[in-house]
């Protein structure tokens, strides 16, 4: 990817607040927020990283689909 071409931005702005406090639920619960420094994730492993946003997609996407199941799509 060239630069100025970072895609990576939130679509609701105003869900960032919301954003960082579910990022250090989810590396709590697979046991890396101990890792983290003062905010800084630089000694945190690509692959304890990347296991983070995997499970934070996995319970985004549970929830949008629990969302679904009750509207009786």
């Amino acid at each position: 990817m060239g630069t100025g071409q970072k895609s990576n931005g939130l679509v609701v702005p105003q869900a960032a607040n919301a954003m960082y406090n579910f990022k250090y639920e989810i590396a709590n619960q697979i046991g890396v927020a101990n890792q983290v420094q003062g905010g800084y994730w630089g000694h945190i492993s690509s692959r304890d990283c990347g296991a983070v946003g995997g499970n934070m997609v996995k319970q985004m996407i549970a929830a949008y689909e629990k969302n679904l199941a009750g509207k009786g799509f």
